[in-house]
């Protein structure tokens, strides 16, 4: 079916490839399009047979894949153009209208037209479609070496071996061991006696010397010339910040590299070395880089008492931990060693495997200790604290995950080694190890980043709790993301596939959404983002005060250019990345459905803040009233209004319940209004003499108007007073609680002077059956208990009447019939 398939592809380029040579465009590319496409089809076949045989090895299949990824970049960017172009000559077409049907005639001036567009798109066309059709060809043919590539991984990944637990394998791995060394050291010796690599030494040797005198001068003194480098540092500041001590601690690993790098060039330039021992002497630096950085490591997670979840930095037991880490770089590069003398040597899978164990079986146990470690560390840190304490700054729970899982595959490794599936033991131990110091790095990384932000910033150790430190956290998480996959054996062709799909981005409708698309948006929208509130800040601060617009007219008109001025950004910013709003109508539809279900109450505060933009009905620094709250309006966005009330707290309104609600506003327009203060008088005084006073304590006042002037309303009998009111109007209604205010202080002390009294309320109190109220209390006071029920009062028991001195006959009122044989208060009782 596969090889159909491949038939019917083949078939369809081909086919493809004439059309395209009968068209008048392919006669206009030059050779080197050409001799580049006839190269494009050699490179296909190829592929296509070793497909077919799947016999190449994995290195063949990922040159070759290389080589296809290569053609399939370069189509892809031919496919994409003379676009606009394209869609020009397709708008002229679409202009001239319909071709004419059977039996109708054309002017011949439109009918030549006509064919010289179509010629022209045509043209632009065929590359095009060329393009398109070998981007398939090679997209297709980059998956199927892929999953060719994937299935011998996974193949190798479950193959089960001989278990290395069989004594009958030892003897045989041990003389494997021995005859491989003995094979190196003989191909040494050798090199030694050739008379070729004695006269090599001679004529280098002021080369050697230099470069064995340049290593082991890096090594023995890096440590002393790292601190006298960092005396030297801390001269330009950030002295007791820990930037310097970190670049110090660095550098103790960098010279000491840089030293055994030269140690092994000296030993490459004089020749000693045979193939094997040439082999082994390339990997000494990558070891060496091992060992120092596992080692720095240690040093830095317990100088700096960085807490993480991966190694623990308890105190007690820092020596161990540091031993345990460093023993974790010795058994990488013993692995590796082992690994480069199977290859040099060829040694048996039953050899490898009894070498492999006990490695297995020390990294598992290295394992196992660090957890154990960890626990206490945890458990002394929650007996401590009273509950699990963050890791560090931008760490989170998902860590512990991880911990968890690389400590639970690195107990499985030994398993699986023991029953023969040696492949899969080293998959999952080797890189538990890799993540578990990468990551604690990246705390180390993160930790020193944050101290150098504080260092700039002079915020000394408090930027460690910043956000800046936060996001660095995340920016490192990310970067870690594709070297954590390489360790667990992603091919770096499956990292560039995906990133090169990230690129390609997604297709929507007719629009092509691609990172490039999206950067060009998010640049166009910041800038015409700035622009607008550069534009804002101008008119808000420079052009509208010099105007008579007031206050509130001047913050709508801002707010509506901010508005208007994002809505022109988004818009020039899709022109700009090329996208096709059109295709998004569908999206579009389903969206409005949402929004008239789900988002109608914001949708609807949203249309009300416009409303109140442009109607302004209410305006910032109005005094209003709306849904019984009473407050300055200091800001009214798209959605809301925030309202300070006189207690100055804020309230945020929705827009809508101002547009649709009542609102109360106390200052539109102007700040004058009217201040009522009523007034009582007891029955028996002058009213025209309260009214001539109460005139004149209104006209008194600075706030209150003349025109028109104030007035005095008697507004009648009350129950306990004469009542009346002043009313006037206020200059500046925000003043009226202190006019109203004043103006009672002004009252009191003239109705004082004047002798004028202001009643309080009174109550009557009747007492039914008096009796047998008085023979109750003479059976309590014999001891007696009083018949329930015998005394019922009219009223609730009432509270010791106040009894004015200069108004007795106030309290002594007598009760009055009401004509029917009943007093006053008896009703219904």
């Amino acid at each position: 079916m596969i090889a159909l398939m491949r038939g019917f592809v083949k078939c369809l380029a081909g086919l493809v490839l004439l059309i395209s040579l009968a068209f008048p465009a392919l006669a206009q590319l030059d050779a080197r399009a050409k001799s580049y496409y006839e190269d494009w089809l050699r490179t296909a076949n190829r592929a296509e047979n070793v497909i077919d045989a799947s016999r190449a090895s994995n290195i063949a299949l990922e040159q070759l894949r290389s080589e296809l990824t290569a053609f399939r970049q370069t189509f892809q960017t031919k496919r994409g153009e003379n676009g606009e172009r394209i869609q020009t000559l397709q708008g002229q077409l679409d202009a001239l209208g319909a071709p004419p049907g059977e039996g109708e005639e054309e002017p011949e001036d439109i009918a030549e037209l006509r064919a010289a567009l179509t010629q022209q798109l045509n043209q632009l066309k065929v590359p095009r479609i060329v393009a398109e059709e070998a981007y398939s060809r090679a997209d297709g043919l980059i998956n199927e070496i892929d999953k060719i590539v994937r299935e011998r991984l996974t193949k190798r990944l479950f193959e089960r071996g001989t278990s290395p637990l069989n004594p009958e394998h030892w003897p045989g791995a041990l003389r494997d061991l021995v005859h491989a060394s003995r094979a190196v050291g003989n191909e040494t010796l050798s090199q030694l006696r050739n008379d070729t690599t004695s006269e090599r030494i001679s004529g280098e040797l002021v080369g050697i010397l230099g470069l064995l005198l340049i290593g082991l001068l890096l090594i023995l003194r890096s440590r002393y010339w790292a601190h006298r480098a960092g005396d030297y540092l801390r001269r330009y500041g950030a002295r007791g910040s820990g930037v310097w001590t970190f670049v110090v601690s660095l550098l103790q690993v960098l010279l000491p590299l840089i030293g055994v790098i030269f140690l092994c060039a000296a030993v490459d330039v004089s020749g000693i070395l045979g193939v094997r021992g040439s082999i082994l002497l390339d990997s000494v630096p990558a070891w060496a880089f091992i060992m120092l950085s596992f080692h720095w490591l240690g040093e830095q997670l317990y100088a700096n008492q960085i807490e993480n979840d991966l190694l623990p930095v308890q105190e007690n037991n820092q020596a161990e931990t540091r031993f345990l880490i460093d023993m974790m770089a010795v058994i990488l590069v013993l692995q590796d060693l082992f690994s480069k003398i199977e290859q040099i040597q060829n040694i048996p899978d039953k050899s490898s495997a009894v070498y492999a164990f006990p490695l297995i079986t020390c990294a598992a146990l290295i394992l196992l200790r660090l957890h154990r470690i960890g626990a206490k560390q945890r458990q002394a840190q929650t007996d401590e604290d009273g509950g699990e304490r963050a890791i560090v700054a931008g760490a989170n729970r998902v860590i512990a995950v991880v911990r968890r899982v690389i400590y639970l595959l690195g107990f499985a490794g030994p398993v699986l080694a023991a029953l023969g599936y040696l492949n899969a033991a080293e998959a999952v131990m080797y890189p538990s190890m890799i993540t578990l110091a990468m990551l604690a790095g990246l705390f180390v990384l993160q930790n020193f980043l944050a101290d150098l932000y504080g260092f700039v910033s002079r915020k000394g150790a408090a930027a460690r709790d910043s956000l800046f430190t936060a996001l660095i956290g995340f920016a490192l998480a990310l970067v870690a993301l594709p070297l954590l996959a390489l360790i667990w054996g992603a091919r770096v062709a499956d990292l560039t596939e995906l990133w090169s799909n990230f690129l390609e981005g997604f297709q929507v409708g007719d629009t092509r959404i691609s990172p490039t698309a999206f950067l060009t948006f998010a640049v166009v929208f910041a800038v015409g983002y700035g622009l607008t509130r550069l534009v804002q800040g101008s008119l808000r601060n420079t052009l509208l005060p010099k105007t008579r617009i007031d206050v509130g007219g001047q913050n709508a008109i801002a707010s509506g250019m901010g508005y208007v001025g994002i809505f022109l950004a988004a818009l020039v910013a899709i022109s700009m990345a090329g996208l096709d709003l059109s295709s998004l109508a569908i999206v579009a539809g389903a969206l409005s459905v949402g929004i008239g279900f789900g988002l109608q109450t914001i949708v609807s505060n949203f249309v009300s803040g416009i409303i109140l933009l442009v109607e302004r009905p209410v305006s910032k620094g109005d005094w209003i009233e709306v849904g019984g709250l009473m407050g300055y309006v200091r800001d009214i966005s798209v959605r809301s209004t925030r309202i300070e009330t006189f207690d100055r707290t804020d309230v945020i309104v929705p827009n809508s319940d101002l547009i649709t609600g009542t609102v109360t506003n106390y200052t539109r327009g102007n700040t004058v209004g009217r201040v009522i203060v009523p007034v009582g008088v007891s029955y028996g005084t002058d009213p025209r003499k309260v009214e001539a006073i109460l005139i004149e304590v209104a006209k008194a006042h600075p706030m209150v108007l003349m025109n028109p002037a104030p007035s005095v309303v008697f507004q009648g009998f009350g129950a306990d007073s004469l009542d009346f009111e002043i009313r006037a109007i206020l200059r500046d209604v925000n003043w009226v609680l202190s006019v109203k205010s004043d103006m009672n202080y002004d009252i009191a002390r003239r109705f004082d002077e004047a002798g004028i009294e202001i009643p309080f309320a009174q109550r009557d109190i009747w007492i039914r059956n008096p009796d047998a109220l008085a023979a109750a209390a003479t059976e309590a006071a014999q001891g007696i208990k009083a018949p329930e029920a015998a005394v019922t009062a009219s009223n609730p028991p009432p509270s010791p009447s106040k009894k004015r001195p200069d108004r007795p006959d106030l309290d002594d009122l007598s009760s009055a019939d009401d004509g029917d044989g009943s007093e006053d208060g008896d009703a219904d009782r």
